[in-house]
Parts: C-alpha cells; sequence; structure tokens
C-alpha cells in the first residue's frame, strides 16, 4: 500500500509539473512587449478599433484577451492582456466568432494574419494581397490545441 500511494503520489507531481512547464513556457520565452505608443506607431494608419473582451461563450479562466484592437490596412495592433499560451495566430474572419465550433466551420474562409508572440500587447503585420476590409472580426486563435481564446468585430 505505501509503495502504491508513492508512485501514485509521483506521477501526480509529474503530471502537475508537466501542466506548469505547458504553462509557463510561452511565458518565459516570449519577447518583449512592445509599449503603446510602439503599437501605436507601428500601426500606421487605424481604420477601425474594437475590444477583446473576457466573457465571450469560450473564453473561460485560460482562454482570454481583454484589450483594444486596432486594425488598419499595413497592420493589427493591440494594447491590452492576453492569457499566456503556446503558439497563438491571429486571423480576420468574415464573421464575428465567439466559440471553437463556429471558428472550425469558417476556418476556410477566413485570412490568417500571423504569429501572435507576446501576451501583452502587440502588433502583428497584415501580409501584402490582404484587406481587413474584406473581413468584420479579428480573432486570437491557439493552433496547437485548437482552443478559441478572444475576438473581437471590427466593422
Amino acid at each position: 500500500m505505501k509503495r502504491l500511494l508513492l508512485v501514485a503520489t509521483h506521477i501526480a507531481a509529474l503530471g502537475v509539473g508537466f501542466a506548469l512547464g505547458i504553462y509557463m513556457l510561452p511565458i518565459l520565452i516570449a519577447p518583449e512587449a512592445p509599449a503603446q505608443a510602439q503599437v501605436a506607431a507601428q500601426t500606421g494608419e487605424v481604420r477601425w478599433t474594437a475590444q477583446f473582451r473576457r466573457d465571450l461563450k469560450d473564453s473561460d479562466a485560460l482562454h482570454w484577451g481583454e484589450g483594444t484592437v486596432t486594425v488598419g490596412a499595413q497592420a493589427i495592433g493591440f494594447t491590452g492582456k492576453l492569457a499566456p499560451g503556446p503558439d497563438y495566430k491571429l486571423y480576420l474572419s468574415p464573421e464575428f466568432v465567439e466559440t471553437e465550433d463556429d471558428f472550425k466551420r469558417l476556418k476556410s474562409r477566413m485570412q490568417r494574419v500571423g504569429d501572435v508572440k507576446t501576451f501583452e500587447n502587440f502588433v502583428v503585420p497584415v501580409p501584402p494581397g490582404v484587406d481587413p476590409a474584406q473581413f468584420t472580426s479579428v480573432i486570437v486563435w491557439c493552433e496547437t490545441f485548437s482552443q478559441f481564446i478572444t475576438a473581437a468585430k471590427y466593422r
């Protein structure tokens, strides 16, 4: 019985350590977040503004965003905070979504803009040939775990 308890506690400790590693690694390797002034300067001419909110359907304690998104022809900027996580991608969508199922249903009609590498403020350049005016919403999605993080409707 004592040996079984010892094995069980070691397995539990390994599981907790692994989970903490998955959570902490993106935070530890994230580059320094740009200041609000840098976001404003790098975003250029802003055409639309929207808000990431914590109260979306599929947002929860581990998957959320809160702050202001600015969308321009050259870049998409964000001032605020995102829940930390790995492999975040920024998408433009023709429809507002707030669930993983909606994201998956519309993914083929979305445009992937780029990687989100910081969890407080970011600037993601809009790729050549992509027109944000053809979309209505901006979404942060965790590609590795297929998790909805947050979204905002900008027009």
